[in-house]
């Protein structure tokens, strides 16, 4: 086996092994499956690009991870995502599902997508990802301080809308 061909095998067998991974994390920070299909296609991109410096990385999934975060706060400073507020909700085909669990999910997601996007994104790695406020921080490029500032206020919003929105 060449040498081109053992560099694409391993970084396919890595997004073989990772991508949902990565997907999951790019739609809780963005709130939508094509813009996390985009942004996980973007920062595969790069990964691959840097792929042949991967023996210096600490791990592969950190920095692969590290650069979704940066894609969503790069696309999201310079891209307009064609969403407009309503004030009224279209309706919706039944208006209560039966089941709660799928609604309380997503209500916490909605609520998540609410949430400024650094506060977004240090909840999702804090207690999605279960990253240590370190690990955290190096993935959002911070200080420590930031990542738990942004989890605090992240939090609170969540458990206030969460109040409003459970009897």
């Amino acid at each position: 086996m060449g040498p081109e061909l053992e560099f694409d095998t391993d970084f396919t067998q890595f997004v073989a092994a990772h991508q949902q991974a990565l997907h999951r994390t790019a739609y809780l920070l963005v709130g939508n499956t094509a813009g996390a299909q985009d942004i996980v296609q973007t920062a595969l991109t790069g990964v691959y690009q840097a792929w042949d410096r991967r023996d210096a990385w600490d791990s592969p999934l950190a920095y692969a991870r590290k650069a979704v975060v940066n894609t969503v706060s790069t696309s999201m400073r310079r891209r307009w995502w064609g969403e407009v507020a309503t004030e009224v909700l279209p309706e919706t085909a039944s208006t209560r599902s039966t089941h709660e669990e799928v609604d309380d999910r997503d209500a916490l997601r909605r609520l998540l997508a609410s949430l400024p996007a650094r506060q977004r994104t240090a909840v999702v790695l804090r207690y999605y990802l279960d990253l240590s406020e370190e690990e955290t921080a190096r993935a959002m490029d911070c200080a420590v301080g930031t990542v738990k500032s942004a989890t605090a206020r992240g939090l609170a919003a969540l458990r206030s809308g969460l109040s409003e929105v459970t009897p």
